[in-house]
């Protein structure tokens, strides 16, 4: 359920959380918890409750891999993920006046990298959990992997605007469709293991029914 809780509670924070003039449209969610913006407070302790979840999450999908060799690379590699992402409150960017007025530091180069290394972890842990499961999962994640590449190249077109604080029209929703993809695969997964775990019980029980 960590999983599941993890996808709802970023979700909400990637629509909800906000300050006076940000717009989710055109803006990027990082540029909630920049240096000095009224957000960076509650969107970086929410973070780390996130954090938490997904490292739980993670947990659980290495201990439900005792047969699967796949499934145990795909916990260490979202546990990977998760500890990646904690650098992100010591890595925050600047705001964009203060990025256009030539004001970035090591913070935001630190940023840019640890997005790079967070999503590649995560497109490899798709990759790792895809070969676990049926086709239908395999071709949902080459689906939910083909959008990342989509949306990500998309808002990836924008840095240099967001640098020089230049209007940015639809980046926040690309940015937030890539998000929710992710959100929304994890919780899949997720929702996977439960109903192996079920089963197992399940069948666990009918064998000592039958034992009987």
């Amino acid at each position: 359920m960590s999983g599941i809780a993890a996808s709802l509670l970023y979700a909400t924070m990637i629509w909800l959380i906000r300050y006076p003039g940000y717009d989710p449209m055109s803006q990027t969610v990082s540029e909630l918890s920049a240096w000095d913006v009224s957000t960076r407070t509650v969107w970086v302790w929410l973070g780390l409750l996130w954090s938490a979840l997904l490292a739980a999450f993670a947990a659980g999908v290495w201990r439900s891999g005792s047969r699967r060799r796949s499934l145990r690379v795909t916990g260490i590699l979202l546990g990977a993920y998760v500890l990646a992402g904690l650098a992100y409150p010591f890595a925050s960017m600047h705001t964009r006046e203060v990025l256009a007025a030539g004001g970035a530091t090591a913070a935001d180069t630190a940023h840019l990298i640890i997005v790079s290394v967070t999503s590649a972890l995560m497109l490899a842990a798709m990759v790792s959990s895809a070969v676990a499961f049926g086709l239908w999962f395999r071709l949902y994640t080459a689906a939910t992997i083909l959008l990342l590449i989509g949306f990500g190249l998309l808002t990836a077109g924008d840095a240099s605007a967001v640098q020089t604080n230049l209007p940015t029209p639809w980046t926040g929703l690309c940015e937030r469709v890539n998000i929710l993809v992710t959100l929304a695969w994890v919780a899949v997964l997720a929702l996977l293991l439960i109903h192996r775990l079920m089963q197992s019980d399940l069948s666990v029980a009918d064998q000592r029914n039958k034992a009987r």
